[in-house]
C-alpha cells in the first residue's frame, strides 16, 4: 500500500513538473513568435497592396500563406523534426554544431563556417526583436489617441533602456510571471480572433493550402515582397530548438499544439476576416480587432508581452555567447550568475551593453515597426537555413538515415527557406542590409579569434619545452624547494606552462607539489563529475590533471580541485598558489593574418575576462607572470 502511495505521489510530481515546464515554455519559448500578430499580417497586406488592389483573393491567400508557413516551418521542421536532434537534451545552433562535429569526428572548416554564420545571424535577430516588438506594441497608443503619437518613440526607448538595465539584477523573480502573462496574451489573441472570425466566413478558405499556392502562382515574382513579410510570422521559431534544454521537448510540443498554434491561427483568421469586412482595417489589423473601450488595456498587455519576448531573446544572447566562448569562437567574456538556484540565469555585462546600444540605435534609426520589419527577416531565414544544413550530418551519421531519406526531408525545407531568404533579400536596401552588416562584423570577429588563437597556440608549441623533458632536467638540477602546492594552468597538457618556466627562471624555486591543470571543453552540454577528471601522477612532485567541462558549464578550477581531493590526492587547498601567464601581444602581420586582423585579435583578447575570474580562481592566491609575444 505504501509503495502504491509512493508511486502515485511520484506520478503526481512528474505531472506537476510537466505542467510547470509547459507553462514556462509558453512564456520563454513562444514569447517572440507570439508577438508576431502585431505586425506580420499588417506588413503582408501592405506588401500586397502596393499595386493599389487588395481583393478578397489576396487577403485569403495571404492568411493562408501565414497559416501554412506556421505549419511547415514551425510544426514540421522544429516541433516534429529538430526537437529530436538534441545534444544530450540541449538544442540551438551551436549545440547542433557540436553534435555535427562529433558525428563527423572533427571540426571541419565547413561545419565551423556554418556554426559561425548561424551564431552571427542570431545576434542580428537578438538586436532587432526587442526594437520591433516593443515599438509595435507602443504604436497602439496612436489608436488610443493621435495626440500620443509624438511620444511613441520616447516611451519605447525608455522601456528598452529599463529592460536592459534590470538585467544585472537577474530575472529570477519576474521570470515566474513570464508563463502566466504570456498565457493571458495567447488567450487574448484567440479571443480577439474569434470575435471577428465570422465577420466574413470566407476567411476560413485560408485553411486550404491551395489558396496559398494560388496566390503565389497568380502574383509570380510580385509575391516576393509579400513572402518577406509573411515570414515575420515565424520569427522566434529558433527559440523552440534553442530552449529545449530548459524545458524539454514534451512540454514545448504540448504548448505549441494546445495553446500557441491555435491562438495564432485564430488571430490571423480574425484579422483577415476583419479586413475582408472593413478593408480600411488593413492599416492596423491587429489593434482594430479590439473594441474601442478595450484598446488601452490591449496596448498595455501587448507591451508587457513584447517585454517578455525581448527578455527571452536577451537571455538567449547570453546563452549563445557562453556557448561560443566555451567552443573557442569568442574570447572569455565575464559571466555573472544571478541566481543560486537556477544555473541558466546569467548576466554578461559587455554583451548586455553592446546589445543595448545596438537596439536603441536601431529603434532611433528606423523609427517605426514597419520600417524595422524590412530588416527583420534576413537574419532569421539565414539562421534557419544554417540549422537545416547542420542537421544533414546529424540525420545521416547519428540517426543512421540513408542519404536519400535525409535529402527527401531536408531538401524541401531548404527550398522553402531559400525562397523566403530570396524574398527578404528584396528588402536589402530598405533595411535588410542592417542584419547582414551585423552578421558579417560578428563573423569576422569570430573568424579572427579562431585564427588568432590557433596562431598563438602554434607559437606556444614551437617555443615550448615538453613537460617530461623539463621534469627530467629538474631532477638533475635540484632547484630550491618551498612548501605547499602550485597549480599551473596549461593550454597544452604535454607542454611545460610558460608560468612554470618563468617561475623557475626568475624565482628559482619549485613547490613540493606541482599540478599541471588543463581545462578542455567537451562537445556535450554538461559533463558529470565522475567523468570530469583524468589524473596522471608523472613523478612524486608533478601531477597532470585534465578537467573537462561541457559547453553549457562555467569552468571552475577550484571546484575541480575539490574533486581531485575526493579522488584521494592529498594536498592542502588553503596553501595552494595558482600561477598564470599573462601574455602581452604585439602585432606583426607576418604570422598568417594581415596587420589589421592582428590588431583586431589583440583588441578582442583585451576585451575578454581575465583567467582568474573565468576559471573561478581565488584572487588572493593567484600569481601572474608576464610574457610578450609577437603574432
Amino acid at each position: 500500500m505504501a509503495a502504491l502511495d509512493d508511486l502515485e505521489a511520484g506520478s503526481h510530481a512528474v505531472q506537476t513538473r510537466f505542467w510547470k515546464l509547459a507553462l514556462g515554455s509558453v512564456g520563454v519559448v513562444y514569447g517572440d513568435i507570439g508577438t508576431s500578430p502585431l505586425y506580420a499580417l499588417r506588413e503582408s497586406l501592405h506588401g500586397a497592396a502596393r499595386d493599389g488592389i487588395l481583393g478578397e483573393r489576396e487577403v485569403v491567400g495571404i492568411v493562408s500563406l501565414l497559416l501554412w508557413t506556421l505549419v511547415l516551418i514551425v510544426t514540421l521542421k522544429y516541433v516534429v523534426l529538430m526537437l529530436r536532434a538534441d545534444n544530450r537534451g540541449e538544442g540551438g545552433t551551436l549545440s547542433l554544431l557540436a553534435l555535427a562535429q562529433r558525428a563527423v569526428g572533427r571540426r571541419t572548416p565547413l561545419l565551423l563556417g556554418l556554426g559561425i554564420a548561424g551564431a552571427a545571424l542570431f545576434y542580428g535577430d537578438a538586436a532587432i526583436t526587442p526594437a520591433i516588438s516593443v515599438l509595435s506594441a507602443v504604436e497602439g497608443l496612436k489608436l488610443v489617441t493621435p495626440a500620443l503619437e509624438p511620444y511613441v518613440l520616447p516611451i519605447t526607448l525608455v522601456i528598452l533602456f529599463a529592460l536592459f538595465w534590470v538585467q544585472s539584477r537577474g530575472t529570477e523573480r519576474v521570470s515566474a510571471w513570464f508563463g502566466p502573462v504570456t498565457l493571458v496574451w495567447f488567450v487574448t489573441l484567440a479571443a480577439l480572433g474569434l470575435l471577428h472570425a465570422f465577420d466574413r466566413p470566407l476567411i476560413f478558405r485560408a485553411i486550404d493550402p491551395s489558396m496559398a499556392v494560388g496566390f503565389l502562382i497568380e502574383h509570380g515574382f510580385g509575391s516576393f515582397p509579400v513572402l518577406g513579410s509573411v515570414f515575420l510570422a515565424v520569427t522566434g521559431a529558433e527559440a523552440l530548438y534553442a530552449d529545449m534544454g530548459h524545458f524539454g521537448r514534451g512540454p514545448i510540443r504540448f504548448a505549441w499544439s494546445a495553446v500557441v498554434f491555435p491562438a495564432l491561427a485564430l488571430n490571423y483568421l480574425g484579422q483577415g476576416s476583419l479586413v475582408l469586412a472593413h478593408p480600411e482595417a488593413a492599416e492596423n489589423s491587429f489593434y482594430l480587432l479590439a473594441p474601442a473601450w478595450g484598446l488601452p488595456a490591449l496596448v498595455l498587455l501587448a507591451t508587457v508581452a513584447t517585454v517578455v519576448a525581448s527578455q527571452a531573446v536577451i537571455t538567449g544572447a547570453y546563452s549563445l555567447t557562453q556557448q561560443a566562448v566555451q567552443l573557442g569562437l569568442l574570447p572569455r567574456f565575464e559571466i555573472r550568475h544571478t541566481s543560486e538556484e537556477m544555473r541558466g540565469q546569467i548576466y554578461m555585462p559587455k554583451v548586455n551593453g553592446l546589445l543595448l546600444l545596438v537596439v536603441l540605435g536601431l529603434t532611433v534609426l528606423f523609427g517605426s515597426s514597419s520600417a524595422l520589419a524590412s530588416a527583420y527577416g534576413i537574419a532569421v531565414t539565414g539562421t534557419m537555413m544554417v540549422t537545416s544544413l547542420l542537421a544533414f550530418p546529424v540525420l545521416h551519421r547519428v540517426w543512421r538515415w540513408p542519404v536519400v531519406a535525409v535529402i527527401a526531408i531536408l531538401a524541401p525545407l531548404l527550398t522553402i527557406e531559400a525562397v523566403f531568404l530570396g524574398a527578404n533579400l528584396t528588402k536589402f536596401f530598405a533595411g535588410g542590409y542592417v542584419p547582414i552588416i551585423m552578421a558579417l562584423a560578428l563573423a569576422l570577429a569570430m573568424v579572427t579569434w579562431v585564427r588568432g588563437l590557433a596562431i598563438v597556440l602554434k607559437m606556444i608549441r614551437e617555443g615550448s619545452v615538453r613537460l617530461t623533458s623539463l621534469i627530467a632536467s629538474l631532477e638533475k638540477s635540484h632547484p630550491a624547494r618551498v612548501a605547499g602546492t602550485a597549480v599551473f594552468l596549461a593550454s597544452d597538457p604535454d607542454i611545460a606552462p610558460a608560468a612554470l618556466l618563468h617561475n623557475l627562471k626568475h624565482n628559482r624555486v619549485l613547490h613540493e607539489n606541482n599540478f599541471i591543470v588543463h581545462v578542455s571543453v567537451a562537445t556535450t552540454p554538461r559533463v558529470p563529475d565522475d567523468e570530469r577528471l583524468t589524473i596522471e601522477f608523472i613523478t612524486a612532485d608533478f601531477t597532470r590533471i585534465l578537467m573537462v567541462y561541457g559547453y553549457m558549464e562555467q569552468p571552475s578550477v577550484t571546484r575541480g580541485l575539490a574533486l581531485v581531493r575526493k579522488a584521494g590526492v592529498k594536498f592542502d587547498i588553503m596553501s595552494t598558489s595558482f600561477f598564470l601567464s599573462r601574455r602581452s601581444l604585439q602585432p606583426s602581420g607576418e604570422r598568417g593574418m594581415p596587420l589589421w586582423q592582428d590588431k583586431l585579435f589583440i583588441a578582442l583578447s583585451k576585451s575578454g575576462a581575465n583567467a582568474t575570474n573565468f576559471y573561478r580562481l581565488p584572487t588572493n592566491r593567484v600569481v601572474e607572470l608576464g610574457q610578450q609575444m609577437v603574432i
